[in-house]
C-alpha cells in the first residue's frame, strides 16, 4: 500500500507476473523476480512440491549428461564402454556421482580419473545440498488451521456482529494464539484518485493462551467499525475484503507458526449465525466436531445464547 496507491489493474498476459494466493485473494506482481542467485534458499524453500521434484530431475539430468559428454569426448577414458556411447557414459556418470561404481565401468586413463574425481567431489556436495534442502522442506511447520467457509453477521448481546469461525487441526493444544482481523477497503480521495486503505477490525478476543477446538472471532460492527453502515451491496462495491492472520506456538514442535485467511465481501452471510459445533458428555468432557465447523443457520432470537457460548474457545 505504499508508493502509487492507484488501484491496480490486472497485469496483462504478456508481462512477467508473478501471483500470491492468500485464501481467496488473489495478488498480482509485475516486474517482480521469482529466483534470485544471492537468496536461492527463499526460492528452494517456496516452491510448490511439484515443481520442487521437477528441479530435482532436471538437474540429475543436466550433471550426469555434461559428465557424459566430459567421457565420451576422449574414447577410451572408461573401460568396458564402447566407443562414443552416450547412454553407457551417462549411466556410468549416475554411478560415480552417487559414489556407488559397481565395477563393470571404470575409468581407464589418467583423463577419465580426473574427471571422475571432479564428479565424485561434486556428486558429495550434490548430495549434501539435496539433503539440507529436503529436510528444510519436510521441517518447514505449518499451523493447519481450520477456517469456515463464510463468515457471518448476526446480533450478539443487541449489536450485530461479524463472526469468523476457525478450529484447531492438530491432535495437540496450540498455545499463545492470536489473530488480526483487518478490512481492506477501495476509497477516493476528492481528487479522483482510487486507493485501498487497511483498517483494523478490532475483536472482542483476539489473544488465547490454550487454543485446542475451535474459536469464534467477533467484531462489534458499532459506530467505532468501518463496517458501521455499510450494507451488502456497499460492501462489495466496495471491494471489502477481510484478511484473517493467526500465530501461535506449537509445542510439539517448539516453534512459532503463522498463517492467513483471506474473505471477499461476498462470502459474508448477513443474518446468519453459526450452528453449534461443541458439544459436552455426561462426564463434562467437551468435545468438538470441525465437520460442522462451516455449517450456519439463520439468526433467530431463540439461537441467540449459542452465539454467546461460543465467544471463548473451550480449554
Amino acid at each position: 500500500m505504499s508508493g502509487d496507491n492507484r488501484l491496480p489493474r490486472r497485469p496483462r498476459k504478456d508481462r512477467a507476473v508473478r501471483s500470491v494466493r492468500i485464501g481467496a485473494f488473489d495478488l498480482f506482481t509485475t516486474g517482480a523476480s521469482g529466483f534470485d542467485l544471492r537468496d536461492p534458499y527463499h526460492f528452494i524453500a517456496t516452491m510448490s512440491w511439484p515443481t520442487f521434484f521437477l528441479c530435482l530431475v532436471v538437474s540429475e539430468l543436466f550433471i550426469n549428461s555434461v559428465f557424459a559428454l566430459f567421457y565420451i569426448a576422449v574414447p577410451g577414458s572408461i573401460a568396458n564402454v564402447p566407443g562414443r556411447s552416450f547412454i553407457d557414459a551417462f549411466f556410468f556418470s549416475i554411478e560415480t556421482l552417487a559414489t556407488v561404481g559397481y565395477g563393470n565401468m571404470v575409468p581407464a586413463t589418467r583423463y577419465g580419473h580426473v574427471i571422475s574425481a571432479i564428479e565424485i567431489i561434486c556428486g558429495v556436495v550434490y548430495t549434501a545440498v539435496v539433503t539440507g534442502v529436503i529436510f528444510i522442506r519436510f521441517s518447514k511447520p505449518k499451523a493447519k488451521i481450520v477456517y469456515a467457509e463464510r463468515p457471518v453477521v448476526a446480533n450478539h448481546n443487541g449489536v450485530p456482529t461479524l463472526m469468523i469461525r476457525i478450529a484447531n487441526g492438530r491432535t495437540h493444544t496450540l498455545t499463545d494464539a492470536s489473530v488480526r482481523l483487518n478490512a481492506l477497503m477501495l476509497e477516493s480521495t476528492p481528487e479522483g484518485q482510487d486507493f485501498r486503505r487497511m483498517y483494523g477490525l478490532e475483536l472482542s478476543l483476539s489473544h488465547f493462551p490454550l487454543f485446542a477446538l475451535m474459536w469464534t472471532l467477533m467484531h462489534k460492527i458499532d459506530a467505532k467499525s468501518p463496517l458501521h453502515g455499510r450494507s451488502t451491496d456497499a460492501l462489495i462495491r466496495d471491494g471489502v475484503r477481510l484478511l484473517l492472520s493467526f500465530e501461535a506456538r506449537d509445542p510439539a514442535l517448539s516453534v512459532q507458526v503463522h498463517d492467513l485467511m483471506s474473505y471477499p465481501a461476498e462470502s459474508i452471510a448477513f443474518g446468519m449465525r453459526y450452528s453449534d459445533a461443541v458439544s459436552w458428555d455426561e462426564r463434562g468432557r467437551t468435545s468438538a466436531d470441525i465437520r460442522r465447523l462451516s455449517m450456519i443457520e439463520p439468526d433467530l432470537p431463540a439461537s441467540r445464547s449459542a452465539a454467546a457460548d461460543s465467544e471463548e474457545p473451550p480449554a
